[in-house]
């Protein structure tokens, strides 16, 4: 066997493979191996595995061997002869492909040596990229710094470039602004150039360049040339404002204020300049609008309707007294002066334009003062209003307004100033105003216009245009003071009054009653939205003194009925008045209305005195009497009869004669059949208290044929009752 396998191990490398029959078979030299013989060997012992087994019979594979009634031993000869013939395949598996094993062996030495070539090559290029990062590293510094200086030098042809840009005069430019009308195209040369003296004047670094020296004289000549154009240019337009029957508003939204940059153009670069043309607006507009107002003044004067003089009192005699009194309808059938009526449409009519006075003149129209008063102020807030704006846009000064309305102002023509006094609209108003209210004795006009200057301050702050404030207030503060005056004058009249000359053999209301009725209810209605204290403390005064002069007058009546039904008439009358002016009811009218009722109160029985005083007197004196009560003079029946035959023999006509007493008495009808009323109701209870005293009376039961039904009373108290 030892010679048989080298030659068939030849065989095998000889054929190469050439035939899978002549397998190496690795059986053929170690033999057929058992279990028994190797366990027989010296070196193999197995102590111990019998207490290992016992330990492992509960494993699933010892356990899975047991059952199948295999011994352990068997098993283990089995597992092993397993291994040796799996290394017996593996080795036998290299010897197939010893060859490959060759080829790959052969293929490592090649590219080892490839390897080791390539490690000299790269070994050769890490040197030279070495050196070229350093050449790269030093071109990066190169790039830097010249990227720095192109960014340096950009930053400096920037600043060249508009420094040129700003500082070169185009020649179109300067064409333009010298030989150019002033327009549109003249206005954005005027900016260019505003530019570029900005940009000389600013930056120190131009001062010193030597292109200034070239451009700096040209410049100047510009701005000559541009000042002096714009100059003439603006008072131009500003002279075309005092044309005759010009529309300042439109010349300034139309054509002054599209030049507005001019005015900027001046501030900066011809401040004298400015100040001219400044001052020739100021002396313009304020000479313009000084004109206008003072025309527009003379033409209301015109169509005023004298309302009251200092003799137009509340407590002055209707009569003319003097021989050189003016002739004129009596004082007490010219209620305007005293009666509101429709003058207070004016406060509803507070935002309507202004009177158009020849339209008014044309039409032979005459107003109060008050309108005219209102029309006048309409027409200097519109005004005011659009000068205030247009000032603050054009010329962007406030304070210009204050200088064409105020009264001094000092002007500038060119080189010279002047020094003048001028009045303005302010001071026109102020001199017409002064010399009216002087001469104003009508109180209702003078509320009224209190309350028209309220309503344009209010009108003015929801504008938004401060510049009226302090003349509005002026006005209010002089009005209050010349209303307080007026007013006085009507409570002196009233406490000097001389009762006799006033006094009037009429029952019916006094005009003097009337009169005041009339100016309460009229301040009464003018104050009714303001809530005003000192005015309601002064109406108390004037109410205190209207009721002392009443009670005086009513006095001079020699019957004391006469006297009741005067002072009934007259608080009905003002009642009414008052109540036209205020529904709800004030102090005054309530406090007439408690006179009325205890008056009333006083006629009742004045009244019936008049027609049954019999039958009163024994109602009060004895019909009170407790019959059941120990009385020294009991009632007889022949006491009381000639009562009861004489109220049946004429109480219809007693009361036929009290409906025409009181139907004459009382000029408001309504309130005579109130009061004509609450009499025959007092006659019914005098009448019933007479009854009940008659059944208490011993054989009173026998004038029982002679009383008057209470139901024929109340038929006549109802017959009467349905002319209301």
């Amino acid at each position: 066997m030892a010679d048989a396998a080298p030659n068939q191990g030849d065989n095998s490398f000889a054929e190469k493979n050439e035939t899978p029959k002549n397998v190496f078979d690795l059986g053929a030299f170690v033999g057929d191996l058992t279990f028994e013989e190797d366990a027989s060997g010296d070196d193999i012992s197995l102590e111990g595995l019998e207490q290992e087994l016992e330990e492992c019979k509960n494993h699933d594979v010892v356990a899975n061997i047991l059952s199948k009634g295999t011994t352990l031993r068997e098993y283990t000869k089995g597992v092993e002869n397993n291994l040796r013939q799996v290394e017996l395949d593996s080795i036998q598996d290299y010897i197939k492909e010893s060859d490959n094993l060759v080829s790959l062996h052969d293929q490592i030495r090649d590219c080892d040596a490839i390897l080791s070539q390539m490690e000299t090559l790269l070994s050769g290029f890490q040197a030279e990229i070495g050196s070229i990062s350093s050449d790269i590293k030093i071109l990066q510094e190169k790039s830097m710094d010249m990227g720095l200086k192109l960014k340096n030098r950009k930053v400096a042809e920037s600043k060249l470039a508009k420094f040129v840009e700003d500082i070169i005069i185009p020649p179109r430019m300067v064409d333009i602004i010298v030989d150019g009308e002033v327009n549109e195209e003249y206005m954005r040369s005027l900016e260019i150039l505003s530019k570029k003296l900005k940009f000389i004047g600013v930056d120190p670094m131009v001062k010193t360049s030597k292109a200034l020296k070239d451009v700096q004289p040209e410049l100047e000549k510009l701005r000559q040339k541009a000042v002096s154009k714009v100059f003439d240019f603006l008072v131009q337009k500003l002279y075309a404002l005092r044309k005759p029957k010009t529309n300042i508003q439109i010349i300034q939204q139309s054509v002054l204020l599209k030049y507005k940059y001019i005015i900027s153009f001046l501030k900066g670069h011809g401040k004298e300049i400015y100040n001219e043309v400044r001052a020739a607006y100021i002396d313009t507009m304020n000479k313009v609008l000084s004109a206008h107002f003072r025309a527009y003044i003379q033409a209301l004067e015109k169509l005023q309707l004298d309302i009251a003089t200092s003799s137009d009192l509340i407590g002055v005699e209707a009569r003319s007294t003097g021989l050189f009194s003016r002739g004129r309808e009596p004082l007490k059938n010219r209620s305007a002066v005293f009666a509101l009526g429709d003058r207070i449409n004016i406060l509803k009519e507070i935002d309507q334009p202004a009177l158009i006075p020849h339209i008014a003149e044309a039409s032979s129209l005459k107003y109060p003062y008050e309108v005219l008063f209102r029309s006048l102020h309409k027409l200097l807030m519109d005004t005011a209003t659009s000068e205030y704006l247009f000032c603050d846009d054009f010329f962007g000064e406030e304070s210009i307004f204050y200088d064409i309305f105020a009264v001094g102002i000092i002007t500038a023509l060119k080189d010279r100033l002047l020094e003048s006094l001028k009045r303005g609209p302010f001071a026109v108003i102020d001199e017409h105003f002064n010399s009216i209210l002087p001469n104003c004795y009508d109180a209702i006009g003078l509320m009224l216009m209190i309350r028209i200057i309220h309503h344009h301050q209010l009108i003015m702050s929801r504008r938004r245009i401060p510049c009226l404030d302090s003349y509005l207030d002026k006005v209010n503060i002089s009005l209050w003071p010349r209303f307080k005056m007026v007013f006085d004058l009507h409570l002196s009249s009233l406490r000097n009054a001389n009762v006799k000359t006033l006094w009037e053999d009429d029952v019916h209301p006094h005009y003097v009653m009337r009169r005041y009725a009339e100016f309460a209810a009229s301040l009464i209605h003018l104050n009714v939205e303001y809530g005003d204290g000192q005015l309601e403390l002064n109406m108390e005064r004037l109410r205190m003194a209207v009721d002392d002069l009443l009670t005086k007058l009513a006095k001079l009546f020699p019957k004391p009925k006469s006297q009741i039904v005067f002072l009934i008439n007259n608080y009905d009358m003002t009642i009414a008045v008052l109540k036209e002016a205020s529904p709800e009811g004030g102090k005054i009218q309530l406090h007439y209305e408690e006179l009325l009722k205890s008056n009333t109160a006083l006629f009742v029985e004045e009244l019936l005195l008049e027609h049954f005083s019999d039958l009163i007197k024994f109602v009060k004196t004895r019909a009170s009497e407790d019959s059941s009560s120990t009385s020294e003079k009991p009632i007889t029946v022949a006491e009381i009869e000639p009562l009861v035959k004489d109220f049946a023999s004429r109480w219809k006509a007693a009361i036929e004669l009290m409906h025409k007493d009181v139907i004459t008495s009382f000029s408001n009808f309504l309130c005579g059949m109130e009061i004509l009323r609450a009499a025959l109701t007092q006659l019914l209870l005098y009448y019933t208290r007479l009854s009940d005293s008659i059944k208490r009376v011993a054989g009173g039961s026998a004038l029982n044929k002679d009383l008057v039904s209470i139901s024929s009373i109340m038929y006549e108290i109802k017959k009467y009752s349905r002319t209301f």
